[in-house]
C-alpha cells in the first residue's frame, strides 16, 4: 500500500494491499477500496463507497457524490459500488442513490472514459464501455458488453439491453432492446452484428435474433404486442438470445425505440 503524504484518508477507510493513492486525493469515511487499485492524484472518493480489486480511478473523478436531485436529503445513507477491474478515467462522476439503503452499481470490467457521468441509482452490468462525455440520467439500467458512444445522453429510467451499440451524440429517451444498435433520437438501426460476433454468438443465435428483430420492428404496430405474439410462435425465440430479446418487451417505463425501416 502506497499513500502519498498529501492525500487525505479518513481513519475509518479500509484500503487493500497493493493499492496506491496519489497526491491530494480525498478518501472519506467508511470507504472500502480493494487490492491493487490505483487512485490517482486529486481523485475524490466520497463516504460509504465500495471499490473492488484492480480498479483505476483517474484524476478529478468524484465517486459517491450526492445525486443531482432537487430536494435531496443529504442525511440519507446510500452507496456506490464499483466492481473489479473497472477503469474510471479523468473527471468521471458517479452519484450515490437518492433512496436510503440503495446502491449505484458499476459492474466488473467496465470502462468509463473521461468526463462521463453516471447518475444516481444507475446499474451497469459487466463490461460496459462509456465513451467520453456520455450522460446517464437517474435509474438507467445498462446490460453487459454494451458500448455507448461519445456525447450520448440517456433519459432517466431507460433500460439499455446487453450487447447494444449506442451511437455517439445519440439522444435515447426510450428502452433499447438487447443486441440492437441505436442512434439519433431513439432510432433502432438493426442488430449489433459486430458486437454479436465479437461476443462469440453462434450463427444459429444470430439468425434467430434476425427473425425476432424483423417480427417486432418491421411493419409498424405495437412493439410490446408484436413481441408477445412472436414469443408464442415456435419459429421465434428458439435460442436463449432470441428469447431474451423478446422478453425485454414485457416490462419497462419508457416505451421502446422505433425502427427507421417500416
Amino acid at each position: 500500500m502506497n499513500i502519498h503524504q498529501t492525500a487525505i484518508v479518513d481513519p475509518s477507510a479500509k484500503i487493500g494491499e497493493g493499492t496506491s493513492i496519489g497526491a491530494g486525493a480525498l478518501i472519506e469515511s467508511n470507504v472500502r477500496i480493494g487490492r491493487d487499485c490505483k487512485i490517482a492524484a486529486y481523485a475524490i472518493i466520497r463516504e460509504n463507497t465500495t471499490i473492488g480489486n484492480a480498479v483505476q480511478v483517474d484524476s478529478f473523478c468524484v465517486i459517491g457524490g450526492e445525486p443531482q436531485s432537487i430536494g435531496f436529503d443529504s442525511s440519507l445513507e446510500s452507496t456506490v459500488v464499483i466492481g473489479d477491474r473497472v477503469i474510471l478515467r479523468e473527471g468521471v462522476t458517479v452519484s450515490r442513490p437518492e433512496t436510503a439503503g440503495a446502491e449505484t452499481v458499476i459492474g466488473d470490467e467496465c470502462f468509463i472514459m473521461a468526463n462521463a457521468h453516471v447518475a444516481h441509482d444507475c446499474q451497469l452490468s459487466r463490461g460496459v464501455v462509456m465513451v467520453n462525455n456520455v450522460m446517464l440520467a437517474g435509474h438507467v439500467r445498462v446490460g453487459e458488453k454494451t458500448v455507448i458512444g461519445g456525447g450520448a445522453g440517456i433519459h432517466q429510467f431507460c433500460r439499455i439491453g446487453a450487447y447494444c451499440m449506442i451511437a455517439g451524440n445519440a439522444s435515447i429517451t426510450a428502452d433499447v432492446p438487447p443486441y440492437v444498435m441505436a442512434a439519433e433520437r431513439s432510432e433502432a438501426h438493426g442488430l449489433n452484428l459486430v458486437g454479436l460476433r465479437r461476443g462469440g454468438f453462434e450463427q444459429r443465435e444470430i439468425k434467430d435474433l434476425k427473425r425476432c428483430y424483423r417480427a417486432v420492428f418491421f411493419g409498424g404496430g405495437n412493439l410490446k404486442k408484436k413481441a408477445a405474439e412472436a414469443a408464442r410462435e415456435t419459429e421465434f425465440g428458439m435460442t436463449a438470445a432470441g428469447a431474451r430479446f423478446l422478453s425485454f418487451f414485457e416490462t419497462g417505463k419508457r416505451g421502446f425505440i422505433l425502427s427507421t425501416r417500416d
